[in-house]
């Protein structure tokens, strides 16, 4: 199936930059609109025990394989001290092991466990059958176009997390500020 791109779908070939903003906001809704219902999702998870923080460490780490915990800090977009003490929670929940790192046996390198791998594999299927369910209704057209859109939109917006990030003034600070 071929999908079509950018303005053959969309019909956005000459729309102003203030048009663009409009859309923009648009998009800024309902993005919003889903991190609040994501938030209810997120206090689920925490109830059963496995919070967000450790969900997305462990699915780093799984699609990672075993990595140093300033990689594992880096693809999270996160402090190294803050995924150490995550990391640290997770070792001590037999989820995550320190391993001797191959390059350099003085390192270790972070890796999931059986039981990470299988808690990660059984909350994959969860929220996999849950997704499915959301698009019943739709038509094979549709789901494959917003499947296309929606790797595009994050694909873009990972690319463009760091500029965002230095334009808003929300780097990392340091321990001592305030």
């Amino acid at each position: 199936m071929t999908i079509p791109v950018g303005d053959e779908v969309d019909g956005t070939a000459g729309v102003s930059d203030e048009e663009r903003v409009v859309l923009a906001d648009r998009v800024g809704t309902a993005l919003a609109r889903m991190n609040k219902l994501h938030a209810c999702v997120v206090a689920q998870m925490t109830r059963v025990g496995l919070d967000k923080a450790s969900f997305i460490l462990l699915a780093n780490l799984s699609q990672l394989g075993p990595s140093r915990a300033s990689a594992l800090a880096e693809a999270v977009h996160s402090d190294p001290s803050t995924v150490s003490r995550q990391v640290a929670a997770l070792v001590k929940d037999g989820l995550v092991e320190r391993r001797a790192d191959p390059d350099d046996g003085r390192a270790s390198v972070l890796a999931l466990t059986e039981a990470g791998e299988r808690l990660l594999e059984e909350r994959r299927k969860l929220r996999n059958a849950a997704l499915a369910r959301l698009f019943t209704d739709w038509s094979e057209a549709d789901l494959a176009g917003f499947i296309h859109y929606f790797e595009r939109f994050v694909d873009t917006y990972e690319r463009a997390l760091p500029i965002f990030v230095a334009e808003s003034g929300l780097g990392p600070r340091s321990e001592g500020e305030n």
